[in-house]
């Protein structure tokens, strides 16, 4: 990626790998990016998306027309900086609008080197995506723009999404503690494979002391902090390249330590079980996404961010080495596999986000399970 300034006014060209490209302004940073192209369908929390972990190496295209009327301020992130590797907006704000922003959205991208395009028909760069799949892309604004045969070449020398180990790069290196609001009731060891300020936040409401671990964090390291249960976080990258990941579920199940995976975790568990995983033709990116929980009949309107899924029988009880397992959730659009359990251990996963800090809120009672699991197993 190169930079110099921003500018409103200076072109900018995204360019896919199949050889489509669209025609902007810059917005934020100007220079040059590449990632993996992919669309967003929330019309809120565009701050929460930015510095979710799990976005590293993409370039969100946001489907809502008008983005940051609200800015951006220093209470909302939900991690210490912005992850997305190029942002795509059609009709940013003028000007920023809430009694809570601090600075606006452009120049929050442009203090932290995103490059980014505006002016671009966002809808119809969601249904080329849509039809054609999730593709490499590029972002050229500025001196970066040549001609589009130099572009489109460079486009297609970037890495792809596929066989891409991505969660060390976005976790934290040092652990440290989230202290429980309250009265403590439990310890939990939580894995950071590119966890959300929110998760920790969550649990700590419920009186829960969260020890967040490093992703190479080994077994031992684990269960020194003496956990009554053991957490798996959302991350990035392709689950077939977490292989440590996997080991290390695999030691906790053997211990049958009540456990509970967030998105990436929900793949580590996926994985661990026996299961395959796939890359999903363009995935699930939003606040708007229809999952049933088969356990109660429930269907809840979920936040999701991911591009695999795990590959598991939805029509029966499978037998694992760590007992009988089921898909528990599952999405109403697609059928998409959104939720695993073991029968007879105590673990389960959900592949979307029940924290949600910018909301739907209809899957925090998950958390609530994560407890009840941990107080069937201490009594």
């Amino acid at each position: 990626m190169t930079l110099s300034t921003r500018g409103a006014q200076t072109p900018a060209v995204l360019v896919l790998e199949d050889g489509r490209a669209f025609r902007g302004r810059a917005y934020g940073a100007v220079g040059e990016t590449f990632g993996e192209a992919v669309f967003s369908t929330g019309m809120t929390g565009y701050q929460e998306t930015l510095t979710d972990p799990s976005y590293h190496r993409q370039v969100v295209v946001m489907t809502a027309p008008h983005v940051g009327n609200t800015g951006v301020n220093d209470e909302d992130p939900e991690s210490a900086r912005i992850w997305v590797s190029g942002y795509v907006v059609r009709d940013p704000a003028r000007k920023a609008s809430n009694w809570r922003a601090q600075r606006s959205l452009d120049e929050e991208l442009a203090a932290q080197g995103v490059v980014g395009i505006s002016g671009v028909d966002t809808r119809a760069l969601t249904r080329h995506l849509r039809e054609r799949g999730a593709m490499r892309v590029g972002i050229f604004s500025g001196n970066a723009i040549a001609d589009e045969d130099t572009l489109l070449a460079r486009v297609r020398q970037a890495p792809e999404m596929t066989g891409a180990d991505l969660s060390a790069e976005v976790a934290t290196k040092e652990a440290y503690v989230v202290p429980a609001i309250g009265t403590k009731r439990f310890t939990v060891a939580a894995v950071d494979l590119g966890i959300k300020g929110m998760t920790p936040h969550r649990m700590a409401e419920r009186g829960i002391e969260v020890h967040v671990l490093p992703a190479t964090a080994t077994l031992e390291e684990v269960y020194a902090v003496n956990p009554d249960g053991v957490f798996f976080s959302n991350g990035p990258g392709d689950p077939s390249t977490a292989d440590h990941p996997v080991a290390l579920m695999r030691g906790v199940l053997e211990r049958s330590t009540p456990l509970f995976g967030i998105c990436f975790g929900n793949q580590i568990l996926g994985r661990a079980l026996g299961f395959g995983t796939y890359k999903l033709k363009y995935g699930h990116r939003g606040i708007n996404q229809p999952v049933q929980d088969r356990t109660t009949g429930k269907v809840e309107v979920t936040a999701h961010n991911h591009g695999f899924a795990v590959d598991a029988p939805l029509d029966k009880v499978s037998d694992t080495e760590f007992g009988r397992a089921e898909v528990s959730h599952v999405c109403l659009n697609d059928q998409v596999v959104e939720g695993l359990q073991l029968l007879d251990r105590p673990a389960f996963s959900v592949q979307y986000h029940p924290e949600a800090a910018a909301g739907p809120h209809d899957a925090a009672y998950l958390f609530d399970r994560f407890v009840s699991l941990m107080e069937g197993q201490r009594a």
